[in-house]
């Protein structure tokens, strides 16, 4: 199917670039009449996280704080925030990416310090907050893990390859998720669907048997959490081609929380929106796929059992009744099973009976 094109790459990177330099005219405004520069932005703390039953994702409240040269123990970060700012407007006028990584290296070339990674991160993460705008928007990146398949023409609007299509078959292990993907406009399609795979083994396996083909599908590789460019990915894959989309996870707590920040984000990220896909559905491996498919499982341990009670008491689990009787499934039979165990009847079991089973079930 022919797709509208309403991701305006320009549009976006012209409203971020404004953004960072109403930031920067701020700060120098106020230097300027003499006064020490203050910056007051959403506070992150979990006492301002709320879940909006609404937006089907959790917000930040209305609670503030105020970061200001005057003080002394705020002069570090504040300085460590507008070189951030800085540096992320030189990354999108020139149209250049970096890594989270790479911010936290390059800082050392302009003798700007963090005393680790997580510390760069958590600033970057504050400038975020204060423009309301990822850092995917910034052209700052994590390392590139997830992948697609399936039957989409992109465009590419990234410098060097402005107007070049490419077909998302192309390339057998699947299309990295990265910058020029993410970025891309989507010009046709022949899916009417989306499946998110947790495992790169499934995600192979889907391809050897080629789901694209049988189910109409673009195949997409989360590899653990889905990073949130992925995320973001599969939202625009949702909303502007109108696809469902369908979640696989292998059966523990772990994946089910994997499904549940496609679906309803994560509170790391209640500063954001357009990163959670509300309507996309878990289709397994649920607890009762283990019971009812007889499938090869080992024990739940501690761990698993604490983070189940923890996601029993989650807001976001409560919506839908589903979740709940998973939950309580867990909890009685106490084993687990990875999306591999389906193997035991077959190498294409999982293809042939399951997923169509699921797709069916969970549509």
């Amino acid at each position: 199917m022919e797709t509208k094109r309403k991701y305006s790459v320009t549009e976006k990177k012209s409203e971020v670039i404004s953004s960072l330099k109403d930031f920067g005219s701020k700060i120098y405004e106020q230097m300027e009449k003499g006064d020490f520069p203050s910056i007051t932005m959403p506070s992150r703390s979990t006492q301002n996280i709320y879940y909006d039953m609404n937006l089907r994702q959790f917000i930040l409240g209305d609670k503030s704080v105020r970061r200001s040269a005057r003080n002394i123990r705020h002069v570090k970060p504040f300085t460590q925030l507008v070189w951030v700012a800085r540096f992320s407007h030189e990354l999108t006028t020139q149209r250049k990416t970096s890594t989270l990584r790479d911010v936290y290296y390059s800082a050392q070339a302009y003798e700007m310090t963090f005393k680790d990674q997580q510390e760069s991160d958590n600033i970057i993460t504050d400038l975020e907050t204060v423009l309301g705008l990822s850092r995917e928007d910034f052209n700052i990146f994590p390392e590139e893990r997830s992948a697609v398949f399936g039957d989409l023409t992109i465009e590419y609007t990234v410098p060097g390859y402005e107007g070049k299509t490419l077909n998302l078959t192309t390339h057998p292990d699947g299309v990295l998720i990265g910058p020029a993907l993410t970025s891309a406009e989507f010009v046709n399609t022949t899916a009417d669907k989306i499946i998110a795979i947790e495992k790169g083994g499934l995600f192979t396996r889907f391809i050897e048997e080629n789901v694209h083909k049988k189910f109409n599908a673009l195949l997409v590789l989360t590899a653990g959490q889905a990073p949130r460019a992925t995320r973001h990915f599969i939202r625009r894959l949702h909303t502007e081609l109108n696809l469902p989309v369908y979640i696989f996870t292998d059966g523990d707590p772990w994946g089910m929380h994997i499904a549940m920040v496609i679906i309803s984000g994560s509170a790391n990220a209640a500063h954001l929106r357009e990163l959670n896909t509300p309507d996309a559905k878990w289709s397994g491996v649920w607890a009762t796929d283990i019971v009812n498919y007889k499938l090869p499982t080992d024990p739940l341990d501690e761990v698993d059992i604490k983070r189940l009670y923890e996601l029993q008491k989650d807001p976001r689990y409560k919506e839908d009744p589903l979740w709940q009787r998973e939950i309580k499934t867990f909890l009685k039979i106490r084993r687990k099973a990875e999306q591999e165990a389906f193997s035991r009847y077959g190498l294409t079991y999982i293809v042939d009976e399951y997923l169509p089973a699921k797709l069916e079930e969970t549509k």
